[in-house]
Formats: C-alpha cells, sequence, structure tokens
C-alpha cells in the first residue's frame, strides 16, 4: 500500500478495514478532528493498539478534548478539519492532504498543534511528567580503555 502510495505522489497510505471504514496508516494510527472532537478508529477496525495512541487518546481527554474511538467512514477525511498520524516512528504527524485535497487549511491545525505540543514536550522532558511515561536512566561512568592483545597464529 505505501509503495503503491509513493507511486502516485503520495508520502504515505491510508488503509481500510473489512468493512470499508478507515483504519489506520501502513505503520501509524489514524486520527481526525472535525470541529474541535477527535475521532480514530476502534481496535475492532483491525488496527493495532499503539502505545503512541493511547498515550494521544490520554493526553487530548486529559487537555479537555472529546476523543470517540469509532468506525469512520472515508469521506470524513475530505470533511476532516485536521488530521494526523501517531506511531513510534512517526510520533505525532500532520496530515496535510488525502488525495490532493488539502485537510482543512492544508497545514496543520490548533487541536493538532496543542496534542503534538504536549506529547513532544513530555518526550523530551521540557514538560512535567503526570503520567510516569519517562524513566530517568541514569548515565554511566565510561569504562577505561583497556590494551588487549589478540593470539597469534603462525
Amino acid at each position: 500500500a505505501k509503495e503503491e502510495a509513493r507511486r502516485r505522489g503520495a508520502a504515505e497510505a491510508i488503509m481500510l478495514d473489512a468493512a470499508g471504514y478507515l483504519s489506520e496508516g501502513t505503520g501509524q494510527n489514524l486520527f481526525l478532528v472535525r470541529e474541535g472532537t477527535v475521532f480514530t478508529p476502534p481496535l475492532s477496525a483491525g488496527i493495532l493498539g499503539g502505545i503512541t495512541r493511547d498515550a494521544v487518546i490520554r493526553l487530548a481527554r486529559d487537555a479537555g478534548y472529546e476523543v470517540r474511538e469509532e468506525s469512520l467512514p472515508r469521506e470524513l477525511l475530505h470533511v476532516c478539519d485536521e488530521a494526523f498520524f501517531t506511531g513510534t516512528a512517526a510520533e505525532l504527524t500532520p496530515i496535510r492532504s488525502v488525495e490532493g485535497i488539502p485537510v482543512g487549511e492544508g497545514r496543520p491545525g490548533p487541536v493538532t498543534r496543542d496534542i503534538q505540543g504536549r506529547f513532544l514536550g513530555i518526550a523530551r522532558g521540557e514538560l512535567p511528567d503526570p503520567y510516569g511515561w519517562r524513566t530517568l536512566v541514569p548515565a554511566r561512568p565510561a569504562a577505561p580503555a583497556v590494551e588487549v592483545a589478540l593470539p597469534v597464529t603462525v
């Protein structure tokens, strides 16, 4: 699917579930924003229950956004105000357009930017972590360099 998307000039593909509803990207979870409400397909849509997806749902709800996990028709892609992917590698990546049609104004919207700022701020240690997501890993002192001799075979 991703190769086909690239052949058609897109960076990523959005998959559909067996019933034709929105599912996810090729390696990311999908979120849409419509009139301030955050939508994402349910786990029953055959999606990966991503850790980043769970974090974004929690951040969005704690920020006061309504989050709805429900089957989403494909047409919602063309009438939503904002859209973004989440994932370990994607973190939170805004979607500018779908099939050449701009999503909203064709740039990250206010809800996407707000949730992205909260997520990255916690991940980078720039904001407090009220969820216990970060674990401090103390640096170990570097081991002293040692000289080794390899056995010589004649």
